[in-house]
């Protein structure tokens, strides 16, 4: 009888790289670039690497892998998977009452959303497979990609350069001065060619009354979704109201957690396009159940990332597999912990983002030059 892969190390790789231009949103500042990424080894020798969200709080990196080795590692290490999603099964159900204690729902999720990619990254080397065909036999290599993390401040030159990259397709951070914005979204929708498409996000910086005024001063610029206008904790009321006011599609979901709540987002009908991001919540395993429920719905599946170039490539993977007509989001601030992974200039075709057909993610090991920017390693055995 074949043995089932069991767990029996863990390394997790914290890395900082100091940013030239700061990423600033309407909720704070990101003045370097994080990321923890994971690697998870079976007995066989066979390893698969996942991403854990680190961008907030600032301080959020490192306690984010001490909480992997000193709280939840105990859980993991000589688990026999039979499934990939047998540890996000288990993890979810016995870390309840310590996320409970501590109050912290959202670092335990975020740690156990990107064990979950490893784990499907290492049953897909396994398989010798690509992930996204380990996902579904029938995935397409290529998909729909748009530029992100703009600020609407500097969009008009960083849309420039995005579309000497090959994009076609841009998102904007708006949110900080509510005319301004609107001014400057609607002479950059009128500078874009025919087929391009402008999108926009607020995250969360206004009430109602603000969100349907930027919407009724930027009706010309016919955006592509609005994201994350309110709130996220608004009630669904609330959004219905909003989506009621324009055509203007919503988006949201990278602040949605567990499988009920965007069942009641999908019912409410308020949102058009679905956004959870596999690195802060649901891993590959609840995301993909969001994705088909999302499109059985008929509306749009759009993964939200903004880190490095693990989760990337797991957001694309994902996407892939689940088909639609949904874009990837590719991050355009300068960050090495994703283009040294996931390299933009390699990937993007006319617009879309090419796959590879290596097995899994397709990371063997992290660049040599990473060393100089990491700020933990840690690693566990059986």
């Amino acid at each position: 009888m074949k043995m089932k892969p069991a767990i029996v190390r863990l390394d997790v790789f914290v890395y900082r790289h100091a940013s030239a231009r700061a990423v600033t949103t309407s909720f704070g500042v990101m003045r370097d670039r994080p990321a923890v990424f994971v690697r998870v080894e079976d007995h066989d020798g066979a390893f698969g690497w996942g991403e854990i969200f680190a961008n907030w709080p600032s301080a959020g990196a490192e306690h984010r892998a001490r909480l992997l080795m000193e709280d939840i590692a105990d859980l993991v290490l000589g688990t026999e998977l039979g499934e990939p999603s047998d540890l996000y099964r288990k993890l979810t159900r016995e870390t309840h009452i310590r996320a409970l204690q501590s109050g912290e729902w959202g670092p335990f999720r975020q740690v156990i959303a990107g064990l979950d990619i490893a784990v499907w990254d290492l049953f897909a080397r396994r398989a010798n497979m690509p992930l996204r065909n380990f996902l579904n036999p029938k995935a397409v290599s290529m998909v729909p990609a748009y530029a992100s993390g703009i600020h609407i401040r500097t969009a008009a030159q960083d849309i420039k350069a995005a579309q000497l990259s090959g994009f076609t397709a841009f998102k904007v951070k708006v949110g900080f001065d509510l005319t301004q914005d609107a001014a400057d979204v609607n002479a950059l929708a009128a500078n874009l060619a025919e087929g391009e498409r402008l999108f926009a996000d607020a995250n969360q910086a206004w009430d109602i009354a603000q969100a349907m005024s930027f919407i009724d001063q930027t009706m010309k610029a016919r955006l592509g979704w609005l994201e994350e206008p309110i709130p996220a904790d608004t009630s669904l009321d609330e959004w219905s109201r909003l989506a009621n006011h324009s055509d203007v599609p919503l988006a949201g979901g990278e602040n949605i957690v567990g499988l009920v709540e965007f069942a009641s987002a999908i019912e409410a009908g308020a949102l058009s396009v679905f956004q959870p991001d596999v690195a802060k919540w649901g891993g590959i395993t609840d995301c993909m159940t969001v994705a088909q429920a999302v499109l059985a719905a008929n509306k749009t599946y759009c993964p939200h990332f903004l880190g490095g170039g693990i989760g990337l490539l797991a957001s694309a993977h994902l996407l892939a597999a689940v088909g639609g007509k949904g874009t990837l989001e590719v991050d355009v601030n300068a960050n090495p912990l994703r283009d040294m992974l996931a390299p933009i200039s390699n990937s993007l075709h006319a617009g879309s983002w090419q796959l590879s057909n290596t097995p899994g993610l397709g990371i063997e090991i992290m660049p040599a030059h990473f060393d100089r920017i990491q700020t933990m390693h840690l690693v566990r055995r059986l």
